[in-house]
């Protein structure tokens, strides 16, 4: 979500898996969730799973939107949480929407991370799937010395265009070194997709509906590699930014929502 770069309008091919400068390790996952939110129920999102990151300050990349924890912007309905952006002023900000955060209710190191979710469309969007550091255990910034795991990261005015990425303090778009990629979804903004990443110590993969379009692998050192230790989950979007508001934002087209029919995460096998 701390994305800020140029868009690709010309996905990249899938790799090929074949031609990786690294031989990964078979790691398996186990069968059962260790960790779920499949919301079947009504209401606000569960507290034992769920916290919010509030407030309206641009983190970090300019955004226009407070994020608030009203059921007006996040709430459980009809067996699905619902993010909601609403055109609506507070405080310096002209929308309201939400970030929802795992953070000391669900932190892990490694493992399978499963959302099967319907982003938002318009211009001025940024919805997010991706995780963070719980804590900071590498070098002297928290981000992007500790990394970031994007595994859906989508902007309103490219259509259907999915986007997964990490960030490091090697690899990272402030230094244009950014590492990543993108593939188009033709029914992204019309229908549930399942986006996924399988996290081990030798590797990071990410999918669409089980399509594997990104894989970054350890370079064993913390600069490039600080994923083992524990990370969160973040749900949210945001409206406008560096990115998002690239070009522009078409009020018109909100109130804008992400729908998100379960979260499960699935330990690596030891």
């Amino acid at each position: 979500m701390a994305c800020n770069q140029t868009p690709k309008h010309d996905p990249l091919p899938v790799a090929d898996y074949g031609l990786l400068p690294f031989i990964d390790k078979p790691y398996f996952f186990e069968d059962s969730p260790i960790w779920q939110d499949d919301f079947e129920y009504t209401g606000a999102p569960d507290p034992a799973k769920w916290g919010y990151d509030l407030g309206g300050h641009g983190w970090g990349n300019n955004e226009l939107q407070n994020y608030t924890k009203s059921t007006k912007n996040a709430r459980v309905e009809n067996g699905k949480l619902i993010i909601e952006v609403l055109r609506e002023k507070m405080d310096n900000n002209n929308y309201t929407s939400a970030r929802l955060v795992s953070k000391n209710k669900g932190d892990w190191t490694y493992g399978k991370f499963v959302i099967r979710a319907k982003i938002p469309q318009g211009r001025g969007t940024w919805p997010a799937i991706w995780m963070l550091p719980t804590n900071q255990s590498y070098g002297t910034q928290y981000w992007p010395d500790n990394g970031e795991i994007d595994i859906m990261e989508h902007v309103g005015f490219d259509p259907n265009v999915i986007h997964g990425n990490i960030h490091t303090k090697a690899y990272n778009h402030s230094i244009k070194t950014n590492k990543g990629n993108s593939t188009v979804v033709p029914t992204a903004l019309e229908e549930f997709h399942v986006y996924a990443t399988e996290w081990t110590p030798t590797s990071i993969k990410i999918s669409i509906d089980g399509k594997e379009y990104f894989v970054f692998s350890n370079e064993k050192n913390w600069q490039a590699w600080p994923f083992d230790k524990p990370f969160h989950l973040l749900l949210n979007i945001a409206v406008g930014g560096n990115w998002g508001g690239l070009k522009g934002i078409d009020d018109s087209i909100f109130p804008q929502r992400m729908e998100v029919e379960y979260v499960r995460v699935y330990a690596l096998k030891k």
